[in-house]
C-alpha cells in the first residue's frame, strides 16, 4: 500500500461536513491486513441513523475507489437513495446484518460503465417504493467489465430486484424476494453466470437474459431455486416464466429447480444454440421448457417435467424455429387446463416438435392429450421420434398428415394405455386417419413407422 498516494488522495475528506484527520482513511486502510476492508463507521458512517447517508457513503466510495480499496459496512440498516456507485467499487458487509434501506424513488444502488464492481454480504430492501423510469431495480448497473455479487440478498422491490445491461461477471449465492416484476432483468450481457441462487414470490419473471438485438450472449443460469413466479401483466407467455432467454444465443441453463410458474419454468424465445438439461419442473402453468421462434439450434436433454399444461414444445417452424434434440427427459402429470384458451386444440401434450429435430429415450406418462406432437399443419419437416416411451396418454403420437408436410420417422417405440390410438394422423386439430400402427401408414408417403410396440 503506497501511504503517500492514500495522504494525497483523501486529503480534505469530508463526511456530515466534518473534516477527517488527514490520515484518517490512509490508516484505515494500512490495517486491512486485519480487517480485509477500511470500516465505514471510522469515516461518519452510522449504522441504524435515521436520516439519510447518501452523500456520506458516495464521498468514502470515491475516495475508496481511487486506491481500490474495500470498505466494510458494519452491521444496521442505512439509508439510501440513488447512490452511484464509481468505477472501482468494492462493498462489503455482513450477510443478513448490513441492511440498506431504500429512501426514496429510483434505485438504491446505480453504476455506469465501470470496471470491477464487487457487492458481498449485503441486504437490499426496496421497501416497496416504485423504482423511477422503466425497468429500474435495487440495484441498477450499465456497462461493467467485471462483476461480481455474491451472498447479497434483495427484497420488497416495487420494481426489478437487478437490473444489468452489458455487463459480465457473475450473481451467486444471492436471495432475491418479494419482487413486483422482474427478479434479475440481464440485457446485453458478455458472458454472465447466475449461479446457485434463490429466486421466489417475484410479479412478471424470475431471471431474464434479453438482447436487444439477436447475437451472442453466453450466459450460464446454474443450480439455482425458482419458486412461485407469477404473471401480473397477463399475457400468453411474455411474462410468468422462471428461466426466460430472448434473442440470447449460446445460452446454458442447467440444474435449476423450478416450481409454481404461472407459464414456463425455462422459456427462449428466439434465442439460438439454447441448451437446457438436467433441471427439475414442477407444477408450470404453461409449457414447462419451451423453444420457440426464430431460434436455431436447441438440445433439451435430462430433464425432469412433474405437473405443466405442455412439457416440451419446440415449435413455431412458421417464424426459423428448427433444430432440435430432445433426448433423455421424463414427463408426467400433464393438465388440460391452461392460463388461456389454446389456439392448437388444447393443453395436455408431453412434446411437441416441429423441424429437424430428434425425440429420443424420453418417457412421458399422463398426456392428456398426447404424448408427442410431430408438426402442424404442414409445418413438419425432418423429425425422428425413436425410443421413446409413452403411457397412459389420450394418443401416443399425433403426426401431421397434412399436405405439404415434411418427411417424419416414428419407431422403436414403446405405447401403453393410449385409447385414441398409438399413432394417429392429424389435419391440424381433428383426427384423420385410424391407429397406423394397426394399419393405413403405407399410404402417407411422408411418414416412416418400424419397430414400434402398443400394449
Amino acid at each position: 500500500m503506497n501511504r503517500r498516494r492514500l495522504l494525497k488522495a483523501t486529503a480534505g475528506f469530508a463526511v456530515f461536513g466534518l473534516a477527517m484527520p488527514r490520515t484518517a482513511f490512509a490508516d484505515a486502510a494500512l490495517r486491512r491486513a486485519a480487517t480485509g476492508a477500511a470500516n465505514a463507521a471510522e469515516f461518519g458512517l452510522t449504522p441504524n441513523a435515521a436520516q439519510n447517508q447518501t452523500a456520506a457513503l458516495q464521498a468514502l466510495l470515491e475516495r475508496a475507489s481511487a486506491e481500490s480499496i474495500p470498505i466494510f459496512l458494519p452491521p444496521g440498516r442505512y439509508r439510501l437513495s440513488s447512490l452511484v456507485l464509481p468505477r472501482q467499487t468494492r462493498l462489503v458487509g455482513v450477510p443478513g446484518a448490513t441492511h440498506l434501506e431504500q429512501d426514496d424513488l429510483g434505485s438504491l444502488l446505480t453504476g455506469r460503465e465501470g470496471n470491477h464492481l464487487a457487492l458481498s454480504g449485503l441486504a437490499f430492501d426496496g421497501r416497496l417504493m416504485p423504482p423511477s423510469g422503466s425497468g429500474g431495480g435495487l440495484l441498477d448497473i450499465d456497462g461493467t467489465l467485471h462483476l461480481s455479487i455474491e451472498a447479497c440478498t434483495f427484497a420488497n422491490s416495487g420494481g426489478n430486484g437487478l437490473s444489468l445491461s452489458r455487463t459480465q461477471g457473475k450473481i451467486r449465492n444471492c436471495a432475491i424476494t418479494d419482487i413486483a416484476d422482474y427478479a434479475l432483468y440481464a440485457l446485453d450481457s458478455s458472458g454472465l453466470d447466475v449461479i446457485e441462487n434463490t429466486v421466489s414470490d417475484c410479479g412478471n419473471g424470475g431471471i431474464l437474459i434479453h438482447r436487444s438485438a439477436p447475437g451472442a450472449d453466453g450466459s450460464r443460469v446454474s443450480g439455482n431455486r425458482i419458486s412461485r413466479i407469477r404473471a401480473d401483466r397477463g399475457g400468453t407467455g411474455q411474462y410468468g416464466n422462471g428461466i426466460n432467454a430472448y434473442r440470447a444465443d449460446n445460452v446454458r441453463v442447467s440444474d435449476n429447480e423450478i416450481a409454481d410458474c404461472a407459464f414456463s419454468a425455462i422459456r427462449g424465445n428466439s434465442a439460438g444454440n439454447l441448451q437446457i438439461s438436467g433441471n427439475t419442473c414442477l407444477r408450470s402453468g404453461e409449457t414447462a421448457l419451451y423453444a420457440e421462434f426464430a431460434f436455431q439450434g436447441a438440445v433439451i436433454s435430462g430433464n425432469l417435467v412433474d405437473g405443466a399444461a405442455h412439457g416440451i414444445s419446440m415449435a413455431n417452424f412458421d417464424k426459423g424455429g428448427r433444430l432440435c434434440a430432445c433426448t433423455g427427459n421424463i414427463i408426467r402429470n400433464l393438465s388440460e387446463d391452461g392460463p388461456y384458451p389454446s389456439p392448437m386444440a388444447g393443453f395436455g401434450i408431453g412434446i411437441n416438435v416441429e423441424a429437424d429435430s430428434t425425440v429420443t429415450g424420453n418417457i412421458i406418462e399422463n398426456a392428456p392429450l398426447a404424448g408427442i406432437r410431430m408438426g402442424w399443419g404442414p409445418f413438419l419437416r425432418n423429425v425422428t421420434a425413436s425410443g421413446n416411451v409413452i403411457r397412459k396418454a389420450k394418443t401416443g403420437i399425433i403426426v401431421s398428415v397434412v399436405e405439404g408436410s415434411g418427411a417424419a420417422v416414428i419407431s422403436g417405440n414403446v405405447f401403453e394405455d393410449t385409447p385414441n390410438g398409438a399413432v394417429v394422423g392429424h389435419r391440424w386439430a381433428d383426427a384423420a386417419t385410424g391407429d397406423l400402427l394397426r394399419s393405413g401408414s403405407e399410404t402417407i408417403p411422408h411418414l416412416t413407422l418400424a419397430g414400434n410396440r402398443s400394449n
